[in-house]
């Protein structure tokens, strides 16, 4: 299929590779269009079209032609822009020595502002081609999983969820899979043992094998995987102690033994307290900017209903401590003659959230919760100290008690402050969804953070709010 040779693989590869060539030299026409040859003279000249060679050049060095399995707009631009700078900063330096009269700083500005832009730009274009075409099933990689557990069946669920990765989930190879009653979770057939995958490879048309949780012994999977190479085969592997592999994993190698350094994040470390500074900062800015729009909320609030303008409400955060989140209130004030009752407990799976017993919304608290305004008096909240701007979500006494008997490794959200945005938020996971999945993101975002994945959830948590919260 040529969408498939072109958007997958080594086409795209050369696609990507193409582009940026192009929109580099288009880069450079545009800065050598700004000057004469005079003022650029020889060595100026060399260098304006030696930019586009060498930016490719640093790109490729950095990876960024290789194979990605996740296709995300914003990752990679870093790289972009640090691999256009550093090609400026090199001819920039080398004209300066070799013709240090000729004023050549300018057209290299040039072609460096003209190359980050367009190359940024084309960046972002093609990864959302590729991305709308993953999603619509225009492409997509015919996968088949080793091992049919519990960990297979979460790896199916997932490439389920997420078809923008690319890869379609046809079956499972396994000699003993556990019966359907025992996975739930599991949908696709078990096609037969893994001994079988030479065939079933040919059979199906996979493309991809993704190597999940088996009963069977190491050595009997070594040979699995050089059929795969011999076949041309892209493979996947979820690692033992999955739980404790994060982004700062360090490969090292005693002879020809590789060992993996596992580097945890400490919250209570230096850079949670830079993190929590720059979030009090940030979060002072904006109550100064969104000032107007918060005291009108509150005004509104106020004319609509009787009652407080805020809404306080009792929730767990870092190290189990409490606190009282602040939100603007948005139902009518409870009947007197209605008994205080104990929040209603969700349904199996699912976390609390949205409307619970009796829809007592006012017409601004609708438009307010819909619009996740009501949640803007939670910068108070990270001003006091009790909250920060991206973390997990945090929870009522009663449920957190309840979710933690219950749900694996729930506890561990409360090593960091809780925040008004989160990784589990911005990839839809908010009110009445999993809580399994908001758990599993939650702690994803704890043991990969970094600044960087910070500013990229503020990012997509503008996205998200064009989006209806309810």
């Amino acid at each position: 299929m040529p969408a498939q040779r072109l958007l997958e693989g080594r086409g795209w590869i050369l696609v990507r590779l193409a582009s940026d060539s192009l929109l580099l030299m288009l880069a450079a026409a545009a800065a050598y269009a700004g000057g004469t040859a005079a003022a650029l003279g020889s060595e100026g000249q060399a260098a304006i079209w030696l930019y586009p060679p060498l930016t490719v050049g640093l790109l490729a060095l950095r990876g960024a032609y290789g194979r990605r399995l996740h296709v995300r707009p914003l990752d990679g631009i870093g790289s972009l822009v640090g691999a256009t700078s550093l090609a400026a900063i090199a001819l920039l330096a080398a004209t300066t020595i070799l013709q240090p009269e000729t004023q050549t700083a300018p057209f290299i500005v040039r072609v460096w502002f003209f190359g980050t832009v367009y190359v940024v730009g084309g960046h972002l274009l093609l990864a959302l081609t590729q991305r709308r075409a993953r999603v619509n099933g225009v492409v997509g990689k015919p996968t088949l999983i080793v091992g049919a557990g519990r960990i297979g069946a979460q790896v199916e669920r997932r490439l389920t969820e997420q078809p923008e990765l690319g890869l379609r989930p046809i079956g499972y190879l396994d000699s003993d899979p556990p019966p359907p009653d025992l996975v739930p979770g599991r949908r696709a057939p078990v096609l037969g043992p893994p001994t079988e995958l030479a065939r079933l490879a040919k059979e199906t048309g996979a493309q991809h094998v993704v190597f999940a949780f088996l009963s069977a012994p190491d050595h009997v999977l070594v040979p699995l995987v050089r059929e795969c190479e011999d076949r041309g085969l892209e493979m996947s592997l979820v690692p033992r102690l999955f739980d404790s592999i994060n982004v700062r994993v360090g490969l090292e190698h005693i002879g020809g033994l590789p060992l993996y350094g596992l580097r945890a994040v400490n919250p209570k470390g230096w850079q949670f307290a830079v993190k929590h500074g720059l979030g009090v900062a940030l979060a002072g800015m904006l109550l100064l900017l969104l000032s107007p729009v918060m005291l009108a909320a509150a005004a509104a609030v106020k004319l609509s209903s009787p009652g407080p303008a805020l809404f306080r409400q009792r929730r767990i955060g870092r190290d189990g401590r409490e606190f009282d989140m602040l939100k603007f209130r948005s139902m009518q004030p409870a009947d007197a003659t209605e008994t205080t009752a104990a929040s209603p407990v969700p349904l199996e799976g699912t976390a609390p959230g949205g409307v619970e017993g009796a829809d007592r919304r006012t017409p601004v608290g609708a438009f307010l919760r819909r619009t996740s305004l009501d949640e803007l008096p939670q910068l108070l909240n990270v001003l006091k100290g009790e909250m920060s701007l991206v973390g997990p979500r945090p929870e009522r006494p009663e449920f957190v008690e309840l979710f933690g008997q219950s749900i694996r490794r729930y506890d561990d959200r409360h090593r960091v402050k809780s925040g008004i945005t989160g990784w589990a938020q911005v990839h839809g996971l908010r009110g009445k969804t999993s809580l399994a999945d908001r758990v599993e993101w939650d702690n994803y975002y704890i043991e990969n953070w970094s600044l960087g994945l910070d500013l990229k959830i503020l990012l997509m948590t503008l996205a998200v709010l064009f989006r209806p919260a309810e």
